[in-house]
């Protein structure tokens, strides 16, 4: 069975998965998708689902917008897809810029197999931001202290650090392990480029998608039943439109808007992979670099 398992990672509009579909067709690959919002059908649009002729991706639409969705649930379904391409002889690639995903599947993460309890959740729906905080500082204040300014003001991390924190007291922290079992030998490849390159693509890549019809896709969701407090709603490229579609914000308002949170996004992504040292980096601004990362792909995949 292949042992291996090849990451493009990356921040947004760095092209990583048609690199990752060209080294699919070069080593006999498949992929994998880690975008925390390409697991749900219908947000195709928003969410930059590309296809590669000949090249399957694994990951797209595996539930409704209608639900949510857990990291752990994408780390069950990554591991099962990353085993069964590896049994078939192939190359799992994983690819993606959410690296909360990444870690999980590459290293495993210990509190991810922790329950969630809606009972206990439900305790929670109420409360502000400052409170939930506040709580969390007070059984967990190492946690508290870790988290950056986006985890204290969204509600969703807070009561999942909540209910982490009051399980580990309950059970005691128990390390569980998330990662594949027979960990394969892994390269990970970074994409990126100068602040003005990256900044250019993403604006360019929202106007593309607002050629393409990301208004439709929102309101073909909207007429579906899916709710703007939907987890599916909240992503980047969706909530921003909200308040187009209920009234009172121009387009040219959103794009401005879409467009600065990409960029902000980007740069969170580029904090977060570059603290993993593993990380082989290409600048894509470099006409060469697509050969040279197939050159040092093609030594690792044929090394022993």
């Amino acid at each position: 069975m292949n042992s291996k398992l090849l990451v493009i990672c990356g921040p947004t509009a760095t092209g990583k998965t048609n690199l990752a579909g060209h080294l699919a067709k070069k080593f006999n690959g498949e992929l994998v998708s880690a975008d925390s919002r390409q697991v749900f059908k219908g947000m195709d649009i928003g969410t930059g689902k590309d296809y590669i002729k000949g090249v399957k991706i694994w990951g797209y639409d595996l539930i409704s917008p209608k639900k949510d969705f857990s990291i752990s649930v994408y780390l069950k379904f990554a591991k099962k897809a990353i085993l069964d391409i590896a049994r078939r002889g192939k190359l799992p690639i994983l690819v993606g810029g959410t690296g909360f995903y990444i870690k999980g599947v590459v290293d495993g993460i210990p509190t991810v197999l922790i329950p969630q309890n809606e009972d206990f959740r439900k305790n929670f729906e109420n409360k502000s931001v400052e409170d939930l905080f506040e709580m969390l500082a007070q059984i967990d204040p190492s946690r508290a202290g870790q988290m950056n300014t986006s985890d204290k003001k969204n509600p969703r991390r807070l009561i999942r650090a909540i209910e982490v924190a009051t399980w580990k007291l309950e059970h005691g922290d128990k390390k569980k392990s998330s990662a594949i079992s027979h960990q394969p030998l892994v390269l990970m490849v970074g994409l990126t480029s100068s602040k003005n390159v990256l900044e250019r693509k993403i604006y360019k890549r929202v106007e593309e998608r607002i050629k393409m019809g990301i208004k439709k896709e929102i309101q073909d969701l909207l007429n579906s039943g899916v709710d703007w407090d939907d987890q599916s709603m909240q992503a980047l490229g969706y909530r921003q439109w909200r308040d187009y579609f209920e009234g009172g914000v121009p387009e040219e308002v959103v794009i401005n808007e879409w467009a600065r949170e990409e960029k902000k996004y980007a740069k969170r992504q580029l904090t977060w992979f570059r603290k993993d040292m593993r990380i082989k980096w290409f600048d894509i601004a470099a006409d060469s670099y697509p050969g040279v990362v197939e050159s040092l792909v093609k030594k690792w995949y044929s090394s022993i």
